[in-house]
């Protein structure tokens, strides 16, 4: 009878241990930091060109797919170097290179989308956060090829047919920029600047950017264009105040 007592008490032991009491633990939420509206400021500029503008070179689709030629109404040009009517540059990714450096900002919900229409990217040159969702989408009647070289991040390479689903995809870490080619169409490139943060932008026909909501300090900005040196600029921003970064390019 003892030794059935003894017995019991083991067992009783064993089962009432640390590992019953012991709830599994909840991972913290991030601590993501929130800007200051009373205080946020903005940086904006304008990108020019200088020196004599570059002579637009056509697109010979026909050479490689002549479907591609007969969704333009007139000879498709290149965009590597895009001047505006007013000598601004567009297509130039703009972003705070540093500056930013403790802060972790909320991811957002919403998706960036890229087109392969006309047998172009479109945009051509973009940004998206990290962990943001790309949809990938081929309004063409042909078939088209994404495929994104990083060297920071996962590369991947995805036939689309026409009509077929949206793909999605996304960037675990930052790389200022990603290029994209399509595999069955020479001409087709894109770029893709991956942020952990919300201040970028792109130039587009004003060749304008605006950095808005940026809590006050100093920052570095710099400004990517495919074709050219990228380029960067130290800004102060003060609590509640503007400041301007202008760049130029090609550097003289």
């Amino acid at each position: 009878m003892r030794v059935i007592l003894a017995l019991l008490a083991v067992l009783g032991a064993g089962c009432s241990g640390p590992s019953e009491s012991k709830k599994a633990e909840t991972p913290a939420a991030p601590a993501y930091f929130t800007v200051d509206a009373a205080t946020a400021g903005a940086i904006s500029g304008k990108v020019s060109f200088t020196g004599k503008k570059p002579v637009a070179k056509a697109i010979d689709m026909a050479s490689e797919e002549a479907d591609c030629l007969r969704l333009h109404k007139s000879k498709p040009m290149a965009e590597d170097v895009v001047v505006n009517a007013d000598g601004t540059l567009a297509n130039v990714f703009v972003y705070v290179k540093a500056g930013l450096e403790g802060k972790q900002f909320a991811p957002p919900e919403t998706k960036v989308r890229i087109d392969q229409a006309g047998c172009t990217f479109v945009p051509r040159v973009f940004g998206v956060r990290t962990g943001q969702a790309l949809e990938v989408i081929n309004s063409d009647p042909v078939s088209h090829n994404i495929h994104p070289m990083p060297k920071n991040n996962r590369e991947w390479n995805q036939q689309q047919a026409p009509g077929a689903e949206p793909l999605e995809r996304e960037f675990a870490r930052a790389e200022v920029m990603v290029p994209v080619k399509c595999n069955i169409h020479s001409w087709m490139k894109s770029y893709i600047g991956v942020v952990e943060h919300p201040y970028f932008a792109v130039t587009g026909p004003e060749g304008t950017f605006d950095l808005r909501n940026l809590p006050p300090g100093e920052y570095t900005v710099e400004a990517w264009h495919e074709a050219y040196s990228a380029q960067e600029q130290k800004v102060k921003l003060a609590a509640s105040g503007s400041a301007t970064a202008d760049f130029s390019f090609p550097r003289k």
